[in-house]
């Protein structure tokens, strides 16, 4: 009976061993954290999706972004946008993201490349936070979203602030320009922001 429970024992362990177990538990621990880090961004507004370095540059190029401009990036991802802002274009900027796994990522990013000290990272809720201190506000966020946000933006965004959006307009305001290769609208403030028709009879 003993030398019986010794076998099991000895096969069970022999299974856990084995190469194939092994390689199939990495595998789906992989394809795990795949889908988590694809997925869970639809709790926050979008999902996750790198913007291509085309579309970056394009965008920046639109918008006119240069050193002395503070760029608020909301929802940041892996910093796409955030560290070519800082780096190369000179930005301060403000890279937003909720998602710790991205916001550690973000962290290691900026602490082994340049400019670390013009890139602030907040984990934080693009919702809660104040856009009073931002020039450019970058975001690819579905319409919903930038819909929540709209309100904070007309109501905290300083005169000559721009906002860039990837993707998606953001509905009742009207862009100062969009650039169809980048698929990229721009939007100044207060020009783009419509009024609504009784106070703009008032």
């Amino acid at each position: 009976m003993l030398k019986r429970a010794a076998c099991v024992g000895t096969s069970v362990t022999s299974v856990f061993d084995s190469p194939y177990f092994i390689a199939g538990a990495l595998l789906w621990a992989f394809a795990g954290a795949v889908a988590y880090f694809w997925l869970v961004s639809f709790l926050f507004g979008a999902g996750y999706q790198g913007a291509p370095r085309k579309s970056v540059d394009a965008a920046f190029r639109l918008g006119q972004v240069d050193r002395t401009d503070t760029l608020y990036e909301i929802g940041a991802g892996v910093g796409a946008i955030v560290f070519p802002a800082a780096r190369e274009y000179g930005a301060r900027v403000v890279a937003v993201e909720i998602e710790p796994l991205r916001v550690m990522i973000l962290r290691l990013r900026r602490a082994t490349g340049p400019a670390k000290d013009r890139i602030e990272l907040r984990r934080t809720n693009m919702y809660g936070i104040d856009y009073r201190p931002a020039t450019v506000v970058t975001a690819f966020l579905w319409p919903g979203a930038m819909a929540r946000l709209r309100p904070k933006f007309e109501q905290e965004l300083q005169p000559g602030a721009r906002v860039l959006s990837r993707c998606h307009p953001i509905i009742g305001w009207r862009p100062a320009a969009y650039d169809p290769d980048a698929d990229v609208y721009l939007y100044r403030c207060p020009e783009s922001i419509h009024l609504p028709e009784s106070a703009a009879r008032s």
